[in-house]
């Protein structure tokens, strides 16, 4: 994307939240990388996000995450919108890191810093220094996770300053996202940032999502996000309870892990975690078995199994 106004267009459908393969040793396996973001590019996904909290940014040096953005271009290309999570506790790599994103073509996505006792003001001023330094624009990220949680009117301020494109929600408050969605519907593109409750916000006016867990289960996904798009109700709600245990089990056990885990049972190559996060535990994986199993034994879902995988 070379700038703002083709960003804003693009920036709109089901992003596959891409996970970051670690090998054995720790090294991000760019080999696997770029397989799983071929993947998904196939399937018809309309973009991807690299390196954010599920990519698990924060245990890479400044230096891998300058790395993994080259690389995810240098493999993209235009081909698809692509989101970078910029995002740090230290302005110094936020700064680097929105700027870089916006000359290789993504979309940086930034969150507000995630220090203790800041003030609106200095979250308002934080974001005024970033917006400029892409020249495609930023993606704010409304991220709870962090220890910050915007409000609304926090929201309506942000959009308000220049080369802001887009938020993503992760507050999925009914009475958040319907402020959201009525108040900066058509101003800003707006994406829900969970896979695990995507069906109000979209129905609400947003534009678009973003899902971890279609790294493990890309069919199921993208058919319920697509059956939204098109009004098919019935389908959509259909195809999300489908995934219900799954779900379950994420919030049970952390979306990295289970994601990675479930990739390997499906013979996708997520690579594995790093510290402080770790593999589930072999009870976890026999119930990801069980239901990865009981998903695959379902037409609808189009998840196919590895041979050898399953014990």
């Amino acid at each position: 994307m070379k700038d703002m106004t083709e960003c804003h267009e693009r920036l709109r459908g089901i992003f596959n939240i891409t996970v970051t393969p670690f090998d054995t040793q720790g090294a991000i396996d760019f080999v696997a990388l770029r397989e799983n973001i071929e993947r998904v590019i196939g399937l018809g996904y309309d973009g991807i996000l690299i390196g954010g909290t599920y990519g698990e940014f924060p245990v890479m040096s400044l230096a891998e995450r300058r790395s993994l953005f080259s690389e995810v271009m240098a493999c993209v290309g235009d081909r698809i919108p692509v989101m970078l999570c910029s995002a740090s506790a230290d302005p110094r790599d936020v700064r680097e890191l929105t700027a870089l994103a916006g000359d290789l073509g993504g979309l940086p996505m930034v969150t507000p810093p995630f220090v203790s006792e800041i003030t609106p003001a200095q979250i308002h001023a934080f974001f005024c220094e970033m917006a400029p330094l892409s020249k495609t624009g930023i993606l704010i990220y409304n991220a709870p996770g962090i220890g910050i949680t915007l409000s609304p009117d926090q929201l309506v301020q942000l959009a308000d300053i220049p080369g802001v494109v887009g938020i993503k929600q992760g507050d999925l408050n009914p009475t958040a996202i319907d402020q959201i969605a009525n108040r900066l519907g058509g101003r800003l593109r707006l994406f829900c940032a969970s896979d695990l409750a995507f069906l109000g916000p979209m129905m609400c006016g947003f534009d678009g999502i973003s899902t971890t867990n279609s790294g493990a289960l890309p069919e199921i996904i993208l058919a319920t996000f697509r059956a939204v798009e098109q009004g098919d109700a019935d389908t959509a709600r259909s195809l999300h309870q489908l995934w219900y245990d799954y779900r379950a089990l994420a919030r049970q056990h952390g979306q990295p892990q289970l994601v990675k885990a479930a990739m390997a049972l499906r013979g996708f190559n997520g690579g594995t975690v790093r510290a402080p996060l770790k593999p589930l535990s072999p009870e976890a994986l026999a119930a990801l078995t069980r239901v990865m199993t009981t998903l695959a034994s379902d037409p609808r879902s189009g998840v196919t199994l590895a041979e050898g995988r399953i014990k």
